[in-house]
């Protein structure tokens, strides 16, 4: 297949773009050109999809079999280059989020869930309801939260800069919050599964581990995966609804439990996730965090309000 990614040089477009060249396809990238291809001869279009008029100069005469959305995120990111190949592709994949799906009383979420009207990625939702309407064989993509090495979202790091540094974790809550992690290995090869799977086409597939794990089980992972005794982790739990943080962000992950049944992805898709989360936070630690931010300086005094508060309380 010749395969257009939208993006394709960070996280998840450079394992996604791995995959496919190793299963011998040819891949073709569109982005603003600020990185080098993540496999060399990839060859990328330079150009900016917020800006209609380049998606139609740079695209319109080029023909594809599969088109991956990586970095949609609202409507108006999407619709031109779905107009551009609506009758023209085999299968158009949508990165989506399971941050759509409204709180729920019963989990874990599945899809067809009712989902947030007010959620900040209403978006995307916005987007796959558009692409059904549309008539596009498409399939969306929904993870929970994604990890692993090259990871530009403070996740895993958060709790990795407190751990090596024997700094107290401070958790909001009880820690007992239920949440979910996906490898962002296993998130491509379940987009890697999709093409070909006539069944995929209109359908919306959660994707992430097939286990759950609460906030203070997390930190007690990254640090078994940073090689650190469980005896030396210090886990402090506060009220976060007894401080004003701003705009500053005390904790990676939102407080709420938050989880999806993967169960549709592994019975269609014929794709079960290759981590486990203590493997998966291993690989990101020694192939990413110990190479690119251990050294780091980190700003800690969102932490050291809450732990003085803690100790003045």
């Amino acid at each position: 297949m010749r395969i257009l990614i939208m993006g394709g040089t960070r996280f998840i477009g450079v394992y996604l773009t791995q995959l496919l060249v190793e299963q011998g396809h040819e891949v073709v990238l569109f982005n603003r050109g600020n990185r080098p291809a993540p496999v060399e001869g990839v060859l990328q279009i330079q150009g900016d999809r917020t800006q209609s008029n380049q998606l139609k100069e740079k695209l319109q005469s080029e023909d594809f079999d599969a088109i991956f959305d990586n970095n949609g995120r609202e409507l108006s990111d999407t619709q031109p280059l779905a107009e551009i190949f609506k009758d023209r592709v085999q299968h158009f994949v949508y990165m989506s989020s399971a941050g759509v799906y409204l709180k729920s009383d019963q989990l874990p979420h599945v899809e067809g869930d009712p989902v947030d009207p007010k959620s900040r990625h209403r978006g995307k939702h916005e987007t796959e309801a558009y692409l059904s309407q549309l008539g596009l064989p498409f399939t969306s993509i929904r993870p929970t939260y994604i990890y692993g090495s090259q990871n530009y979202n403070e996740l895993e790091s958060w709790f990795f800069d407190r751990i090596v540094r024997d700094r107290p974790i401070p958790i909001p809550g009880n820690g007992l919050h239920i949440t979910q992690l996906g490898h962002v290995k296993d998130l491509a090869q379940a987009m890697c599964s999709v093409l070909g799977c006539s069944q995929a086409v209109g359908q919306i597939y959660n994707v992430s581990g097939d286990r759950y794990v609460t906030f203070d089980g997390l930190a007690r992972a990254c640090a078994l995966a940073a090689g650190k005794s469980l005896e030396t982790v210090q886990i402090v739990h506060y009220d976060p609804k007894k401080f004003d943080f701003g705009k500053r962000k005390a904790f990676p992950m939102r407080v709420q439990h938050f989880f999806a049944s993967v169960n549709k992805a592994i019975t269609e898709l014929d794709w079960h996730p290759e981590y486990d989360l203590i493997s998966g936070l291993k690989d990101s630690f020694e192939h990413d965090y110990l190479t690119s931010s251990q050294d780091t300086d980190v700003d800690f005094s969102v932490d050291d309000e809450i732990l003085q508060a803690i100790g003045d309380g």
